[in-house]
């Protein structure tokens, strides 16, 4: 039986709902070198981000992944306490984000060690905070890959390849994620394991479709953050495209910024709930497709 690896253990389908499958609780957009990066009092964000669960909470929203990863400020310890404030699982990956997010001791780090580091976070646990990496979380420039971001690429593959987790990157440019699932399935694992994160910003849909058709899931996380008709319509030209059994959908919102004071002012997790799915209803999409657009799919992404 698949489960999904949250901060409160392992959750199967039956015990879950829906689940938003790209969210932050905590992000620190400064690079690893500047001072005060991801430094921040865990009371704080639970003070800040605690309503925000709660408010989902309410919607029927019963997960969320954190799409925070290394180099871009991943505090899993706070993802946890923010998680048992609020009884509510959170999906927090392992891997890095791209250049010049990268820490000192990955950018000096053989494939090996990379490897065994992200291994061993999915099965035994990130750092000491008893709870495994749900997924891997990476990213790549925008126009290409650096041999750096290749180099964390094919570690992440074997990682992945050992465990089935998910390997999801913050990827613009769709020829560029083409070129991420060549190196995939080179180092042996399955382009149906990879998501195409912000699949919305390559604005050439045929290369959406193409991601799609290749196995890969493709994610719209622009919900409450561009406008409901523009998601709405490209939301349903998926759908008409044959793309609904490898779609997600979600905000990329929140979160605790350390960088502000008090944590800045949260965007909430509630767009997709209280506007979207209203709108693709009012729009002719059917409950079957809505249930598996918010529910089946993301379980059946981040599931292993």
């Amino acid at each position: 039986m698949k489960h999904l690896r949250t901060t409160l253990g392992l959750k199967s389908k039956s015990e879950l709902g829906m689940i938003l499958p790209h969210e932050h609780v905590f992000v620190d957009l400064r690079t690893p070198d500047q001072p005060g990066y991801a430094e921040a009092n865990t009371e704080d964000v639970v003070r800040l981000m605690a309503p925000e669960i709660e408010k989902i909470k309410k919607l029927g929203v019963t997960a969320l992944v954190e799409c925070s990863t290394g180099g871009v400020g991943r505090r899993a310890d706070i993802d946890l306490a923010v998680s048992l404030a609020t009884d509510f699982p959170i999906v927090v990956p392992t891997g890095n984000y791209r250049e010049p997010w990268i820490p000192e001791w990955v950018r000096h780090a053989s494939e090996k060690q990379l490897e065994a580091w992200m291994l061993r976070e999915l099965t035994d646990e990130i750092g000491e905070t008893g709870f495994q990496a749900g997924w891997i979380k990476l990213s790549a420039g925008d126009d290409d890959m650096t041999a750096l971001e290749t180099k964390i690429l094919r570690a992440a593959a074997r990682a992945a390849a050992q465990t089935g987790a998910v390997i999801g990157s913050h990827t613009i440019k769709g020829r560029v994620v083409m070129d991420q699932l060549d190196v995939i399935e080179a180092e042996g694992y399955r382009a149906d394991r990879f998501i195409s994160i912000h699949t919305q910003e390559e604005k050439d849909f045929a290369l959406n479709v193409a991601v799609a058709e290749r196995g890969a899931w493709i994610e719209y996380d622009h919900v409450g953050r561009a406008g409901d008709d523009e998601v709405a319509e490209l939301v349903i030209k998926a759908l008409e495209a044959g793309c609904g059994d490898r779609l997600l959908l979600s905000h990329d919102r929140g979160w605790f910024d350390p960088a502000l004071p008090m944590g800045g002012t949260p965007k909430p997790y509630t767009h997709l709930s209280t506007v979207l799915l209203p709108e693709l209803k009012r729009r002719g999409v059917d409950d079957g497709t809505l249930m598996r657009l918010t529910h089946d799919n993301p379980f059946e992404a981040f599931a292993r």
